[in-house]
């Protein structure tokens, strides 16, 4: 569990170490590498012909509060295994290490990079360590929940802090108290109509709209106290090539707005965390081909946008195509009752090996 979700969290390091001796045990070049205190990275490689594959997927879940099922038992029931982790994302790990070993055991196989990533559910820093270590990969598969369907495309996110200063006064003062509170709350009234405009834009073939919601809100000190700040944390979901100082902007337009029509606002906005948008081609040859290699294992050839952010992004912000096919699916992860089927992760690995002996004849 990652530690940054859970109090008490483990973090990855037994479960890197496991992997990395079935990595080594088959020949490939091995790594573990610790990218901050308690925080695992593993990498093996393995060289092959033609272009460089990288397969990859988180070693972290998130913590088992509010779960249904005993989430450490990966009891196999009805055909699924159940648990936390087993959709996301223990099935994509074992299909990358079942593709590895029958690689690693005969040609053909394309240069393989295994990484395995710490952090994914919390701040990516495992890909980032990654991504900064210039891996020279020609393309990549992150085996994140799809249904088997290939994802080559999901949205970004930014996070925008929205903080209102007003003054404080006695409830019976309405002359000498300016209400934080209820600016803030014009502010998101306001929002509505920029959802609307952002719905009214031209539809991505995958992904469709961007989207903007409130993710938190806090202010006040006393029901009998005029507020003097409230804070907003706003989430702008964007779509691939949207710059986060122009989703900024929009943001910033929105407060003026509110200014001309409230004298009394008085207001900042901040951008926090950000998270790039993402697509790769349908006609490239990573795309094309898995879906090709789905055909020869009676996999209806599904083409689909991905609705949560992953690390596949980062991958191709370094110029390394990258796209997400896994067993499972993305509703099930993080869920009370996780569960995967046994089926897709057998077929998810046959898929990933046809894929790979395609590339590399």
């Amino acid at each position: 569990m990652n530690p940054q979700l859970e109090e008490g969290g483990s973090g990855e390091q037994e479960v890197a170490i496991l992997v990395a001796e079935w990595l080594d045990c088959w020949g490939l070049n091995t790594r573990i590498i610790e990218i901050s205190p308690n925080r695992f990275n593993v990498i093996g490689m393995l060289d092959g012909e033609g272009p460089t594959l990288l397969l990859n997927g988180h070693l972290d879940t998130v913590g088992v509060g509010g779960m249904t099922i005993p989430p450490f038992d990966a009891a196999i029931e009805g055909g699924r295994i159940w648990g936390r982790g087993s959709c996301d994302m223990k099935a994509g790990l074992a299909a990358i290490l079942a593709t590895t070993k029958r690689l690693a055991e005969e040609g053909p196989r394309p240069n393989l990079i295994v990484a395995l990533t710490a952090d994914e559910e919390h701040a990516s820093l495992g890909m980032y360590a990654l991504v900064d270590s210039s891996p020279l990969a020609d393309l990549a598969v992150v085996t994140e929940p799809t249904r088997l369907a290939v994802m080559p495309a999901h949205k970004g996110f930014l996070w925008v802090r929205a903080v209102f200063e007003g003054r404080a006064a006695h409830g019976s003062r309405p002359d000498l108290g300016i209400d934080a509170i209820r600016h803030a709350a014009l502010y998101v009234s306001a929002l509505d109509d920029y959802g609307n405009r952002l719905i009214s834009r031209p539809a991505h073939p995958l992904l469709k709209h961007g989207s903007v919601h409130v993710g938190t809100i806090r202010g006040g000190s006393a029901p009998s106290v005029y507020p003097d700040g409230c804070e907003l944390v706003l989430e702008r979901r964007t779509m691939p090539g949207e710059r986060p100082d122009e989703v900024l902007r929009e943001f910033e337009r929105i407060l003026d707005e509110l200014r001309e029509r409230e004298g009394d606002v008085r207001a900042s906005l901040e951008q926090m965390l950000e998270r790039p948008g993402t697509e790769v081609p349908e006609e490239s040859r990573l795309v094309q081909g898995l879906l090709r290699a789905g055909r020869k294992h009676g996999i209806s050839p599904v083409v689909e946008g991905m609705t949560a952010w992953v690390d596949a992004a980062l991958l191709n912000e370094v110029g390394i195509p990258a796209v997400c096919y896994g067993p499972g699916d993305i509703a099930q992860a993080h869920s009370a009752d996780e569960w995967v089927e046994v089926e897709q992760i057998e077929k998810c690995a046959d898929v990933l090996e046809s894929f790979a002996r395609d590339l590399a004849t």
